[in-house]
């Protein structure tokens, strides 16, 4: 007896054991805005890829610094059968080179690499920001969505209670059969509406899941609100930041920079070089055993190259004007960019002072409505006209938050705000 007690006691406790694995595993993973962000940062393909350029940069700066001043050790033996029979022999000969100036070609291939490594490092955080706005627009999307299911809730719980008093009036013979009849289409849209708005929502879920690296049917609860904060910065404070710290700034001109270097190296063709060397030699042959050894340093110019160099050096020149053109170019766009941004928010900051004026009207001209239908004295339809009207409302006063919050989101993206 004690013994099948002691199994039953197992049995239930690994039951109860079991359920509350599955409730875990089911619940929700609770996010804030900031959490969402890290997480997209550290799960997302994009800045792991950004990473490894930036190594890239690295190692090449490395491979053309250790160039600068690079031996070159070359070492021949050759077999040699003497013309008197005498025997055989061989002759050994080690030789150095040293460059020691190479007119700037060098100087300018370690500049550009260090440029490369400078634009991969900005390319990296240029890549950051991108993530965390991505993350962002994703959780504000879900925010959005998760507002819009609440309202459409809320617009299928008005009219169903309204429809119920729609039918108790009509059993009681104050109200005619169409009176029902509209309340019972009203409703049926609005749970098509509300379908709908799950549906957005859950691929709100989904597209969250993925920014943020999760598996795409992950539960997730929100920790936060769609909410109206102000932003202090004018047009041109945020334009004149922009042109300081935005990445893409930064790259044209280091672009401009590299382009300088490219056309120090064409211009090396005309320079002279200098170069120390040294060789050793030593012989193996009979009647001639014997070692030789040489210190030169040699100087050349290229006095004729069939005009290459000049070639090389007008495409390296038109290489640096394109270059400035393109620096000029992304300028003027950031400077599009974020003013269309900035406009963008103020627009939206605009409408969600109205649209919650407008909110509070609807609220109360539903109530008015229902009030009068009850009474007799108003219309199905100006209940229905009411319960629309309230619904689109609020449905705009949730638009304008969102639109705020994305656009100013967009807003520090355009601007080059650092990710924290």
């Amino acid at each position: 007896m004690k013994r099948i007690k002691r199994k039953l006691t197992a049995v239930i406790t690994g039951g109860c054991l079991l359920l509350s694995m599955s409730a875990a595993l089911a619940a929700p993973v609770e996010l804030s805005l900031a959490e969402s962000v890290a997480l997209a940062l550290r799960n997302n393909p994009a800045v792991k890829i950004a990473e490894a350029e930036k190594a890239k940069a690295k190692g090449s700066l490395t491979e053309q610094r250790g160039g600068l001043l690079r031996p070159t050790i070359d070492f021949s033996h050759s077999e040699i059968e003497t013309k008197t029979g005498a025997g055989e022999g061989s002759k050994n000969t080690l030789s150095l080179g040293l460059p020691l100036y190479t007119g700037g070609a060098k100087e300018g291939a370690i500049e550009q690499a260090k440029i490369n490594a400078a634009k991969a490092a900005i390319g990296v955080e240029k890549t950051r920001q991108q993530v965390k706005l991505d993350a962002t627009a994703a959780y504000f999307g879900l925010l959005q969505a998760r507002n819009l299911v609440q309202l459409n809730q809320e617009s299928v719980d008005r009219l169903a209670a309204h429809l119920k008093n729609v039918k108790l009036q009509y059993e009681v013979g104050t109200v005619a059969k169409t009176d029902v009849l509209r309340s019972e289409v009203e409703l049926a849209n609005a749970e098509q509406n509300l379908i709908k708005a799950q549906n957005a929502y859950n691929l709100a879920v989904a597209k969250l899941n993925n920014v943020a690296g999760m598996p795409l049917d992950t539960a997730i609860a929100v920790k936060e609100e769609l909410q109206y904060v102000p932003y202090t910065l004018t047009l041109e404070d945020s334009i004149k930041y922009a042109l300081v710290k935005r990445p893409d700034v930064l790259q044209a001109d280091l672009g401009v920079d590299a382009a300088k270097e490219g056309r120090r190296i064409a211009k090396s063709g005309h320079m002279p070089k200098l170069t120390l060397g040294g060789t050793q030699s030593w012989n193996d042959i009979p009647g001639a055993n014997d070692s030789d050894w040489s210190v030169n340093l040699t100087a050349s110019i290229n006095v004729f190259d069939s005009a290459v160099t000049h070639g090389k050096v007008k495409q390296a020149e038109a290489s640096l004007e394109q270059a400035a053109e393109q620096a000029r170019q992304t300028k003027d766009a950031v400077q599009l960019e974020v003013r269309s941004e900035y406009l963008n928010m103020k627009e939206a900051e605009k409408r969600i002072e109205t649209s919650k004026v407008a909110v509070d009207k609807a609220e109360e001209d539903y109530k008015i409505a229902q009030v009068r239908y009850t009474a007799g004295v108003g219309t199905n339809l100006d209940v229905m006209d009411a319960q629309v009207a309230l619904t689109q409302a609020k449905t705009n006063y949730v638009q304008a938050l969102y639109d705020y919050n994305t656009s100013k989101a967009k807003l520090e993206k355009a601007m080059g705000v650092p990710v924290e």
